[in-house]
């Protein structure tokens, strides 16, 4: 998989995983992120079955298996986390942070010794060697129960679903031009986005933290003052319901 280190201080860094050469034309484009400071690495919604052994090998060539101690599933959806039954052979003593609601949801695929750690619906923090992850409610972006990810220090929000847009290969990694890159994401965002409240209340949480790097699940990320950009076109975007009713 294709590597890009996004932030790095000193032990202190974000590498985002993506575009498998490797992978079937059916299957979507997924970004995964490896978060490490100190000694200590966390694995940010790890991928699908199919995704595990590209993964694994690309993860290796940043920190030995031992360092990875943590791991996060944003939600239960399969492109993001059914991988985990293979990682709990590979990191056994493992925890894995994710919503109470998925619990009984997300040991269906296969996890027998990885520790589940459930979040809390209000979101926590969560202390990953020399800083603070704190875990963001972005519950209905699209899931029922689902968070984000976010590092003061690092000034990145791991978005999820937000910000999502399909990418064609060998494309950039960033967005360049939020004109352009409207198209790509409106439906998107129309379709799988279903609550206004919702959105808004994500929007507020969002504005207040001031993101550098805005990362999503899917497809290119927000730089800068692209960031705010896109805050402020999603908010006035009409979606779920209110585009479908």
């Amino acid at each position: 998989m294709l590597a890009t280190v996004l932030y790095e201080d000193g032990d202190h860094r974000w590498i985002m995983f993506t575009r498998d050469p490797g992978k079937p034309d059916a299957i979507n484009n997924t970004n995964h992120y490896l978060v490490q400071s100190g000694t200590e690495a966390i694995l940010l919604d790890p991928g699908s079955i199919e995704m595990f052994a590209p993964m694994l090998s690309s993860v290796l060539k940043y920190v030995p298996a031992d360092n990875i101690t943590r791991m996060f599933a944003s939600r239960q959806s399969p492109d993001i986390s059914s991988s985990l039954g293979l990682w709990d052979q590979a990191l056994p003593n493992a925890s894995l942070f994710a919503p109470s609601l998925w619990e009984g949801f997300l040991k269906h695929f296969g996890m027998t010794n990885i520790h589940y750690k459930p979040i809390p619906d209000e979101g926590m923090t969560m202390t990953l060697g020399h800083t603070q992850l704190q875990f963001i409610p972005a519950h209905y972006l699209p899931s029922p129960a689902n968070f984000h990810v976010w590092d003061a220090k690092a000034g990145i929000l791991m978005s999820g679903d937000v910000g999502t847009a399909p990418e064609e290969p060998g494309s950039s990694h960033w967005v360049d031009s939020l004109d352009r890159h409207i198209p790509k994401m409106k439906k998107y965002h129309q379709r799988w986005m279903p609550s206004d409240a919702a959105r808004q209340d994500w929007i507020r949480r969002a504005k207040a933290i001031d993101a550098k790097i805005l990362a999503p699940q899917h497809g290119r990320l927000f730089k800068g003052p692209q960031v705010n950009e896109f805050l402020n076109w999603f908010e006035q975007l009409p979606v779920g319901v209110a585009v479908h009713s």
